[in-house]
C-alpha cells in the first residue's frame, strides 16, 4: 500500500474542518448513536446490525398511497446506480458510479450543491470492471479532536479516498487495489469505531480476494486477510471453527487447491457487511472461486464461498463456514449480512446472523461461533441441492445440475446470478420478518478451458439465462420476487412475482410498509404483512439500489436512487444483442430495454409532495 500525499496543505485542511474535542471513543459512540437515530441514514446497512429498518410511522400503511415526490436530484451520469444516499445531521450525500462523483446537499434546500467531488482517475479501469462500472455507496465517520468527520468513497481504479465532509477537500487517498491484474472498486467502504473496511472485486479476472482494514484518521493500514492461501495470509486464528471443527480448521487455504491455483482463486468481496460490537466481529461473504470452470480447480477451494466473523481490530478470523464447496455455477456469496437476536426452535434467545446467498440458501448462523441454524431454499424450484445437512454444513448436490466439461447443463436453477444477489433487503423486529427482493433466474452452463492472464477475464463458461419456473419463458418475464421470510420456522408469510429481478434490495418501517425499487423503474411499497400492493411511482429510469427513510424537521422522507444498469443491465447500456454476452445477462434481461432507459439521480417522496419547496422563497434569486 501507497500512502498518496493530500493534494491540500496540511494547514489548509486545518483550516477548512471544523473545530471537534471529542475524544476517540465519543467519536465511536457519535457514529453508532447517529446509525440510531431517524434523522439519520449513516451507513449503507442502516446500522451495524444492517437491518435496514426504520421505527417511523408518518408514512404508514393506511396513508403510502399519499406519497408524492417532494424533490430530486440529478447526477449528471447515465449508468447503473447501485446503494444509496447516506443521510447525516440536515445533509445528504450523493455517489455515483465511475467516474465516482460525490455530491453534498442541504435538506433544508438541495437547490445548490453545497460541495462536490469530481476524481480524476485512470479509465482503463473500466475495461477491466465486470459487469458495469457501479459503485456501492458512501460511509461516513464523524470525526475526533484527531481528524474531522470524513466521507470515505471507493474509486473504480482501486483507489480509497477520504473527504472532509464540510468542504468536500480530500483528507487522505491510499491504493487499495491494482485495476492492470483486473482488481477493481465497486465495494461500498464499512466504517465501525475507528476502522474503515475495504473489500476487493475482479474474482472474474482471476483475482486473489481480501479484506482490508485501514485507520479511518490516516488511511494507514491495520491489516489485510485473504480468502485463499496460507494460513498467516487468511489470518486463521488458533481456535479458528473451535465450535465446528467439522467446517475445518488450519492449512485449507493452500490444501482444497491444486498446486497454487489459489493464487489466482477468487474468493473476493465487493458486497455487505455487519459487525457486533459486542463479540466485536466483523461478518462478510468471500465470493466464487477462479475460473468458473470447476474442472480447472480440483479441491474444495477454500476459503472461497464463506461467511467470515473476523476480530474487528486484529482481522483474526474466529470462523469461517463455507457454503458452497467447490463451487460450480459463480454462487459468489456476498450478499447482505443481517444480524437479529431471537429465540430459535428450542426457545433459547440466540444471537443470530442471516445471509439469503447466490445458491439459492437462505442461512442463519450462531453469530458468535459460526454455528449453522438453519439452511432453507430461498424458492423451492431450486434444484442443484437437495438440501444442506445441518450437521456436517454441507449441501446435498443434485449431480444432474453439475457443470463438468464436455458437458451442456441444462436448466441450472439458480442461475450465476443466483435467487438473490447484491441486493441490500430488510429485518422487521418485530414481525421477525425479512424482506427478500429475489431473483427468478435459470440457466443452462457450458464449460471450456482457458489459460489466465493476468488483467483479463477468466471465466470459462458459456450461459444462457431465463426466467425460472414460475415465470413466462417466451415473454422473457417474471424473473423476480418479493418475499418475507421467518429465518426460525422457515416459512414465507407471502411472496410475490414480479416482472424482472428485484435487484436492489428493500426497506422496511414500523408503519407496516415495505418499499423497494425494480428493474423497470418503479418504486413501489407493500404491506408488510401481508404484501398487497399499496402505492407505487414511475421513476425516470431503472432500479439497482435500495431505499432509505429518514425524518427531517418532523417530516419522514423516503429516497431511492435510480439508473438502470449493473449486471442485469449490461445489455441495454452497452446496447448488446448476443444472448450470452454479459455473462449471460443479455439473454434473461432482453425485454428490459422495453420498459426503461438509462438515468441516474436521487428521488425524494413525502406524504402530499410536503418537502422544502412548499416555501416558494426557497432557492429563489433574491437581487441587491
Amino acid at each position: 500500500m501507497r500512502k498518496l500525499l493530500n493534494s491540500v496543505s496540511l494547514l489548509s485542511v486545518l483550516i477548512a474542518a471544523p473545530i471537534v474535542t471529542m475524544s476517540a471513543a465519543t467519536a465511536e459512540d457519535k457514529l453508532e448513536a447517529l446509525t440510531k437515530s431517524e434523522d439519520n441514514w449513516a451507513m449503507q446497512g442502516k446500522n451495524y446490525s444492517s437491518n435496514h429498518y426504520s421505527t417511523l410511522t408518518q408514512v404508514n400503511a393506511d396513508n403510502v398511497k399519499n406519497l408524492k415526490v417532494a424533490w430530486s436530484f440529478s447526477t449528471g451520469l447515465l449508468s447503473g446506480h447501485e446503494g444509496s444516499p447516506i443521510v447525516i445531521d440536515g445533509k445528504m450525500y450523493v455517489h455515483t458510479s465511475f467516474p465516482n462523483n460525490t455530491f453534498a446537499l442541504n435538506l433544508d434546500d438541495p437547490t445548490r450543491i453545497l460541495w462536490q467531488h469530481k476524481p480524476k482517475q485512470n479509465a482503463a479501469a473500466r475495461a477491466v470492471a465486470c459487469c458495469d462500472i457501479v459503485n456501492r455507496g458512501l460511509a461516513y465517520w464523524p470525526g475526533d479532536g484527531k481528524a474531522p468527520a470524513l466521507i470515505v468513497k471507493t474509486l473504480l481504479d482501486g483507489h480509497v479516498v477520504a473527504l472532509n465532509a464540510s468542504t468536500g477537500e480530500e483528507y487522505w487517498k491510499i491504493e487499495n487495489s491494482d485495476f492492470k491484474v483486473g482488481s477493481t472498486l465497486t465495494v461500498a467502504p464499512h466504517i465501525y469505531k475507528d476502522i474503515v473496511l475495504i473489500g476487493s472485486s475482479g474474482a472474474e479476472l482471476g483475482v486473489r480476494g481480501y479484506m482490508t482494514a485501514y485507520d479511518v484518521r490516516t488511511g494507514e493500514q491495520k491489516w489485510r486477510a485473504y480468502a485463499t492461501g496460507p494460513d498467516s495470509d487468511v489470518l486463521i486464528g488458533d481456535d479458528f471453527n473451535k465450535a465446528n471443527p467439522h467446517y475445518g480448521q488450519k492449512g485449507l487455504g493452500t490444501a482444497t487447491w491444486e498446486g497454487d491455483a489459489w493464487k489466482i482463486g477468487g474468493g473476493t468481496n465487493w458486497g455487505w457487511f455487519a459487525y457486533d460490537s459486542g463479540t466485536n466481529l466483523v461478518y462478510y461473504g468471500s465470493g466464487n472461486p477462479a475460473p468458473w470452470n470447476e474442472t480447472m480447480r480440483p479441491g474444495d477451494n477454500k476459503w472461497t464461498m464463506t461467511i467470515w466473523g473476523r476480530d474487528l481490530n486484529t482481522g483474526e478470523a474466529k470462523f469461517g463456514y463455507q457454503k458452497t464447496p467447490h463451487d460450480e455455477w459463480d454462487y459468489a456469496g456476498i450478499n447482505f449480512m443481517m444480524l437479529s437476536e431471537q429465540k430459535d426452535k428450542d426457545g433459547k434467545l440466540r444471537k443470530l446472523l442471516t445471509h439469503p446467498d447466490r445458491n439459492g440458501i437462505v442461512y442463519t448462523l450462531d453469530r458468535t461461533d459460526g454455528t449453522l441454524v438453519s439452511a432453507d431454499k430461498i424458492d423451492d424450484t431450486v434444484n442443484v441441492f437437495k438440501k444442506v445437512d445441518l450437521k456436517s454444513g454441507l449441501p446435498v448436490r443434485d449431480p444432474e445440475y453439475g457443470t463438468r466439461m464436455d458437458h451442456l447443463a441444462k436448466d441450472i436453477c439458480p442461475s450465476a446470478m443466483g435467487y438473490h444477489n447484491q441486493g441490500l433487503d430488510s429485518y422487521d423486529p418485530n414481525k421477525e420478518l425479512f424482506f427478500l427482493g429475489v431473483n427468478h433466474i435459470c440457466m443452462d452452463w457450458e464449460p471450456f478451458m482457458l489459460p489466465y492472464r493476468a488483467g483479463q477475464f477468466f471465466v470459462g463458461a458459456t450461459l444462457n439465462m431465463f426466467p425460472g419456473p414460475k415465470g413466462d419463458r417466451q415473454k422473457a418475464e417474471g424473473l423476480g420476487q418479493i418475499k418475507a421470510y421467518n429465518g426460525i420456522t422457515g416459512k414465507f408469510k407471502w411472496e410475490k412475482m414480479e416482472r424482472f429481478a428485484v435487484w436492489g434490495g428493500t426497506a422496511a418501517t414500523a408503519g407496516n410498509v415495505v418499499f423497494y425499487g425494480t428493474l423497470d423503474g418503479f418504486i413501489k411499497a407493500r404491506h408488510s404483512d401481508t404484501g398487497e400492493l399499496l402505492w407505487k411511482f414511475k421513476l425516470p429510469s431503472g432500479v439497482i439500489g435500495h431505499p432509505i427513510v429518514y425524518q427531517h424537521k418532523g417530516v419522514e422522507y423516503l429516497a431511492i436512487m435510480y439508473g438502470v444498469g449493473g449486471w442485469p443491465g449490461v445489455g441495454l447500456v452497452f446496447d448488446l444483442q448476443d444472448p450470452t454476452a454479459g455473462l449471460g445477462a443479455v439473454g434473461a434481461f432482453k425485454q428490459l430495454a422495453n420498459y426503461t432507459q438509462m438515468g441516474g439521480g436521487v428521488m425524494v417522496f413525502s406524504l402530499d409532495g410536503k418537502g422544502p419547496y412548499d416555501d416558494l422563497s426557497v432557492g429563489e434569486y433574491k437581487a441587491n
